[in-house]
């Protein structure tokens, strides 16, 4: 991805909490809490991250890719790939990107790294398209 930048890599803050658990400071009920929504989005639009998961060493560590940003709209907080990711850093100027890391075996899961996407030209968000949550209902 050309446009990458601003990137933080939370492997620091992974540690602490590998730390604490092995140490028995943390329950593992407390770091494998992952909520059913994640597991889930892990399930049908994770990508392999090619790591074992810290905790179980399954090879099922899956990476979500979370979007946010002003300019996405309202499709700011929603699960893209990688090849979406490289499409969208042409039409949008910043958004930024937060890869989560989920054990579907154990129910790890912690943020890996965000990063900003974009091509820097500002862009108003796309106009909101009305769905049926929006609809008056007159009962």
């Amino acid at each position: 991805m050309w446009s990458k930048r601003g990137s933080i890599d939370y492997t620091l803050s992974k540690r602490a909490t590998l730390s604490a658990l092995f140490k028995g400071s943390t329950h593992a009920s407390d770091a494998c809490d992952a909520d059913p929504y994640l597991l889930r989005a892990a399930k049908f639009h994770g990508e392999p991250s090619g790591r074992k998961c810290p905790i179980c060493r399954s090879k099922e560590l899956m990476e979500i890719r979370y979007t946010f940003g002003d300019q996405l709209g309202q499709y700011s907080g929603r699960i893209k790939s990688t090849d979406e990711l490289i499409e969208m850093q042409n039409e949008y100027g910043q958004f930024r990107v937060y890869v989560v890391e989920v054990c579907r075996n154990c129910h790890w899961n912690h943020l890996h790294l965000s990063f900003l996407l974009g091509d820097g030209q500002e862009r108003k968000a796309p106009r909101k398209v009305r769905t049926l949550e929006d609809e008056d209902w007159v009962s």
